[in-house]
């Protein structure tokens, strides 16, 4: 599909920002979200000439802003060469079609950059799929403007055929087909993920799916954890598609640790229907590894939009691991009131490795429940069973003395079998 952004030259596409701060919003909260919203349109790859905000009630049914303030915002885009206006708020059909007459240029709304980050992101086949089924899905009710000027095809028998369907009704019903078409080749991709988790689930690993704020540090932390060679930039959705490598803790236990895609403040709901497939492995998850930006200034807005997130996938009762990053870019310590609401989190630079080993130890922590305590009695002269006590289990007491060696051991579940001719009665 096409870039929902486009320019007439090979220039970088010139854009200005809007924001409406509402009765709903404080002028801090505009700020904030104008100021990502910015971030968003430089990993877009868009160079801003400015930015605009104005003061309502309640969002004018037309226009979205006043037509005033449209008018005025209109006239310093023109001045300024502007190819693209972007609303930090979601736009109607009709809202953007009128406003689009006012400013005469691309009207955007911050769904649609978001859906151009991912478009330009996206690198396997499965991404792309879902991007393009949000992509559709987003522009098919806004259709009319790019159509709105053509009339009916005739039939190609000419008069007796009569009228034959518009470009507009062509459109939708390819859009449609290609939507279904879609649809069911991300139904195969999610019978493929379901038959590869019951892969995994047969060594009866356990999984931890990293969950986050976009930007958090997640595929840092992932990279820093198993050695995974994950893209970690300082940017906005720097990976989408999701990656899993095996991660073994001190306590001897082989963990699934998957990264995923960020969230955000506003995430369109169809981005996340169209990521179900793949958000299925925070739904399947043991436990979600939260990471935070601690040094960033809105956090706990951070984490509020993440939680949102994980109740509209249904992943909200998991259990939780909340990991404060980035304490290196900290000037103080954690903000009292996060310390108190999570006494168990773990702080750590990704980036640094200060903190990892707590939280190794954490993650052993959490995930001891799918260990079975196990009292063993094996002769010495069985150096293999020993040497396979020590690989698989976690060997909380040993003794040597006489024919036979001692182990107090967690194993995983699906291993008492095979120690069961050792157990002490």
């Amino acid at each position: 599909m096409k870039s929902l952004i486009q320019t007439r030259d090979t220039r970088s596409v010139r854009v200005f920002l809007i924001g409406v701060e509402l009765q709903t919003r404080t002028a801090a909260e505009v700020r904030e979200s104008l100021a990502e919203l910015e971030e968003l349109a430089t990993t877009a790859g868009t160079q801003i000439v400015g930015e605009g905000v104005q003061k309502l009630a309640a969002p004018v049914a037309a226009t979205y802003i006043g037509g005033g303030k449209a008018q005025e915002f209109a006239a310093s885009c023109k001045q300024n060469d502007v190819d693209t206006v972007i609303f930090d708020d979601e736009l109607s059909p009709a809202q953007t079609r009128n406003l689009e007459k006012i400013f005469g240029c691309k009207i955007m709304d911050r769904t649609a950059l978001i859906l151009e980050i991912f478009g330009q992101r996206a690198r396997t086949r499965e991404g792309k799929l879902q991007i393009e089924h949000a992509q559709l899905q987003y522009l098919l009710p806004r259709l009319t403007r790019y159509w709105s000027h053509l009339s009916r095809q005739r039939g190609s028998t000419g008069s007796i055929g009569g009228e034959g369907e518009s470009q507009l009704e062509a459109d939708r019903r390819k859009i449609s087909e290609r939507l279904e078409k879609i649809a069911g080749e991300l139904d195969k991709v999610r019978s493929q993920r379901e038959t590869q988790r019951a892969g995994r689930q047969r060594s009866q690993w356990p999984l931890a799916s990293i969950v986050g704020y976009t930007n958090a540090g997640k595929s840092t932390l992932l990279n820093r954890l198993t050695g995974a060679r994950v893209v970690a930039e300082d940017k906005l959705f720097a990976t989408l598609d999701p990656t899993t490598r095996r991660l073994r803790l001190p306590t001897n236990q082989n963990v699934l640790l998957t990264d995923t895609v960020g969230f955000i403040k506003k995430l369109p709901h169809g981005l996340v229907e169209a990521f179900k497939a793949t958000l299925e492995e925070v739904v399947q998850a043991d436990l979600l590894v939260h990471v935070v930006d601690i040094s960033h200034a809105q956090a706990e807005e951070q984490i509020d939009a993440v939680n949102t997130v994980l109740r509209e996938i249904g992943a909200a009762e998991k259990p939780v691991l909340m990991v404060f990053n980035k304490i290196d870019q900290l000037a103080g310590n954690v903000a009292p009131l996060l310390r108190e609401k999570y006494p168990h989190a773990v702080s750590i630079s990704a980036k640094t490795g200060e903190g990892i080993e707590p939280l190794l130890a954490e993650l052993g922590t959490q995930l001891r429940p799918v260990r079975e305590f196990l009292d063993l009695r094996v002769p010495q002269e069985k150096a293999a069973v020993i040497a396979r006590i020590h690989a698989v289990g976690q060997v909380v007491e040993s003794r040597y003395g006489g024919k036979n060696a001692r182990f107090k051991v967690r194993i995983p579940p699906h291993l008492r079998d095979e120690f069961s001719p050792f157990l002490v009665p």
